[in-house]
């Protein structure tokens, strides 16, 4: 997704920390040793079975979910981001098992998903729940639409746990957001479900105003604790007090945005559509008899192995040196290519292949960037070409050598530099009579040539 999702030093651990906290408060839940757990390192909905999306490496949520279906017949999944949650949604858009229900923007905005009529299908007809929103949501206008479709959910699904992203982004003030919520607005949300008294896991996910996402989820978790009316509003001196000002409070305030969703009653249509659609569906879905996974999600993925066996050092070096010749070819990948490679192209086909399933890119779809909105077409898979060949083996400079054994290097198709039996050949170190001769035969001197 080029900008969106970059590559970074650490992206493994950064995914093991955000998805092995959801799995981990997954594994609580299911074992009764806690009523809410709470990872505000996860949360990151967009990122989907085979690709990266919306700066979500790895869909932890899909992952908590999962660990809860071992033992809970069935989740319900609560997203009140900006943004769709697109990436659990279609994760179990075919059963019903999981109901998925969204509180977002839509229209011209990342993902682009998130329709009224989009409700899942097969098993999961009716299950995916989805309720857009217009620029400008006020906390009054969210809370009259959220309550009542949560307590139909509630009704008809009678869920056994409960998974709530509370994405800061929906917040007022937001840099990728355009709702209207305050702090106390997007805070009731939690509230609201904590009196349900199910089971309940917090997330995090977006939130593009860092000052405002450390307030709302710092109060959120003291809404968890049943503590919001206690906390003092006034922040204590902190080393980062000063990014709070200028003042200083637990809050987020409303701005002066203009609420287009109460123009042309656009949001009561929303409210009894998403009405319709819950009271369609069955009460209470059975869920028959079915087989516990003996191991747990965080077991199956290695997450809690407590022992790692020790890399000897072959394979360390092995490491490094695939590393090495990797990067050596990231960095040929632009040079032109080798005008007589026509001759060998069927005996480094396989070479190519093997180097082109790093550097074909997705597509089958058109993608919206998460930063600008806008549609980006992404190049297909392609086949190998004669330019994304591995320079560092089918190059000018290297070339195999029947009598070494061995790869030997040069510069502009000359070898320079050879050692054999401890002289140098094209270094001018050599007679005339040894150049011309060639290089010795193993056969020639067999002790020396070994």
């Amino acid at each position: 997704m080029g900008d969106d999702n970059p590559p970074f030093e650490g992206v493994f651990d950064f995914c093991a920390l955000s998805a092995g906290g959801s799995i981990e408060a997954g594994q609580r839940l299911a074992s009764g040793s806690t009523d809410i757990a709470i990872n505000w390192a996860g949360g990151l909905h967009h990122a989907k079975k085979r690709e990266a999306s919306g700066f979500c490496y790895i869909n932890d949520i899909v992952l908590g979910i999962l660990e809860l279906l071992r033992v809970f017949p069935r989740v319900l999944y609560i997203d009140i981001d900006v943004h769709h949650g697109d990436g659990v949604e279609e994760a179990f858009y075919t059963t019903g098992r999981v109901m998925t229900c969204s509180f977002h923007k839509f229209g011209t905005f990342f993902p682009g998903t998130g329709m009224q009529d989009d409700t899942g299908r097969g098993k999961g007809k009716g299950y995916a729940v989805n309720v857009p929103f217009k620029d400008g949501l006020t906390d009054q206008a969210f809370q009259s639409v959220f309550e009542p479709v949560i307590l139909k959910i509630m009704e008809v699904f009678q869920p056994s746990a409960i998974v709530l992203q509370c994405g800061a982004d929906s917040l007022a003030g937001d840099k990728l957001g355009s709702l209207n919520l305050t702090m106390q607005g997007h805070a009731s949300c939690v509230q609201f479900i904590r009196k349900l008294h199910v089971p309940l896991m917090l997330l995090g996910g977006g939130g593009y105003t860092v000052k405002n996402v450390a307030r709302t989820w710092a109060f959120e978790t003291a809404c968890a604790l049943g503590l919001e009316d206690t906390i003092d509003l006034n922040l204590p001196w902190h080393e980062y007090f000063e990014w709070f000002g200028p003042r200083y409070r637990l809050e987020v305030v409303a701005n002066n945005m203009e609420d287009l969703n109460v123009k042309e009653k656009s949001l009561d249509k929303v409210r009894e559509a998403a009405l319709r659609q819950l009271s369609e569906l069955k009460p209470a879905p059975s869920v028959g008899m079915h087989d516990v996974p003996f191991e747990t999600v965080g077991d199956h993925l290695g997450f809690r192995h407590k022992e790692s066996k020790k890399i000897d050092d072959l394979d360390e070096r092995l490491a490094q040196h695939t590393r090495y010749i990797y990067d050596l070819q990231d960095s040929s990948t632009s040079s032109e290519s080798d005008p007589d490679s026509d001759s060998d192209h069927s005996s480094s086909t396989q070479r190519v292949s093997r180097s082109s399933r790093r550097q074909r890119a997705r597509n089958g779809k058109q993608r919206m960037s998460i930063m600008t909105n806008q549609v980006i077409d992404v190049p297909e898979y392609l086949p190998a070409t004669k330019t994304s060949k591995r320079r560092f083996f089918a190059s000018e400079g290297a070339q195999w050598d029947q009598q070494l054994k061995k790869v030997v290097v040069g510069r502009n198709g000359e070898l320079e530099g050879i050692a054999v039996n401890g002289k140098l050949r094209g270094l001018g170190l050599m007679s005339e009579e040894e150049e011309s001769t060639g290089w010795p035969s193993v056969e020639d001197n067999e002790e020396e040539s070994r």
